[in-house]
């Protein structure tokens, strides 16, 4: 037996976005004993423990997470009517979940629980301001709303295993609602099986969000460094009319396929607390920006301070902004001198 939570608070108002994928409860740990280490090689680093011993830990916090819950409250933080759809476990994490996203102010007439099924878990380990996470997804068939609402944007992203017939139906479901533009953002399970079984999708996406690894992944590109523009262009042309690339302290780039046109942003000089959801909170702001009619330039500096603004705090959301934020940090980055330049 299904639970279809009742009817939402904004749910007489017409929707402007629909985040789809999952949804997580976050532990972040921070230990106390610990050490790094590191091979000359940039991307080969360890965080290491004692084998069999308890390791002491400083702080301990919890949040809501996962790529849809992300995305879609930093959307509602930020002005845009935005609804939920996942399908979440029946246990009281799922209720906990619930709850939080119904304070957010999210539409929730599209969530199903499934009262039989366990719920999505992280354990995030804190270090030296970045993030290590063992995710745990609770195994589940994931429910396709039978009445989804055709709204001018979703945002499509990470799922568990179980992905594909959902993909499969979503997929129908652009096809025959060819209005809705669709940003898609893949997770790990989703680029784990392929490019082929991700072309469908691809085919129909107008935004595409990855970061420059997931890109050469999705490419074949080895190394796309001093090659910016051929990456943006190969993504693009997976189908996608316009892709857009974060890479980390380099900035972002955009490649308008329409237009003809490359654009890179800067990022803000601020420390990294902790890291968790600084892809999501760019991916929030831009879209946010998007829907309310901003351009590249704009949409690109809401990614680009939400983010910044994230990786001050713990968690993916406690430093998600709000709209009413925002003039303020664009004039923070315009004060650091952080803008975007076409390429």
């Amino acid at each position: 037996m299904l639970t279809v939570l009742p009817f939402s608070n904004i749910a007489m108002q017409q929707l402007e976005l629909l985040s789809v994928g999952d949804v997580t409860w976050d532990v972040f740990l921070s230990p106390t004993e610990s050490e790094a280490l590191c091979t000359l090689k940039e991307r080969e680093c360890y965080i290491c423990f004692t084998f069999g011993e308890k390791i002491p830990v400083k702080s301990i916090d919890y949040s809501l997470g996962g790529n849809a819950a992300n995305n879609v409250v930093g959307a509602r933080r930020l002005g845009v009517r935005s609804g939920l759809v996942t399908t979440l476990g029946g246990d009281s994490t799922g209720n906990l979940i619930v709850e939080r996203l119904e304070k957010e102010g999210v539409d929730m007439d599209y969530v199903i629980q499934q009262p039989m099924a366990g719920s999505n878990f992280s354990t995030v380990i804190n270090y030296a301001g970045e993030r290590t996470i063992f995710t745990y997804h609770a195994p589940r068939s994931y429910e396709f709303p039978v009445h989804l609402p055709v709204t001018p944007w979703v945002y499509l992203t990470s799922m568990g295993e179980a992905f594909q017939p959902f993909y499969n139906h979503f997929v129908d479901f652009i096809h025959k609602n060819s209005t809705i533009k669709l940003a898609f953002n893949p997770g790990s399970r989703q680029l784990r099986a392929g490019i082929e079984a991700l072309k469908p999708i691809l085919e129909v996406t107008h935004v595409i969000y990855v970061n420059r690894e997931e890109a050469e992944k999705l490419t074949g590109m080895d190394d796309s460094h001093g090659a910016d523009k051929e990456l943006l262009t190969n993504l693009s042309s997976l189908g996608p009319k316009i892709a857009i690339i974060t890479d980390g302290g380099n900035g972002s780039f955009v490649y308008d396929s329409l237009g003809k046109k490359y654009y890179k942003a800067g990022v803000l000089p601020v420390d990294a607390y902790e890291r968790t959801g600084a892809g999501d909170a760019f991916g929030a702001g831009c879209i946010a920006a998007l829907i309310k009619g901003k351009g590249f330039n704009e949409a690109l500096l809401w990614g680009t301070v939400n983010s910044a603004s994230v990786i001050g705090y713990v968690g993916s959301q406690r430093g998600l902004l709000k709209e009413s934020d925002m003039p303020e940090w664009l004039e923070r980055a315009k004060s650091s001198g952080v803008g975007v330049v076409e390429i």
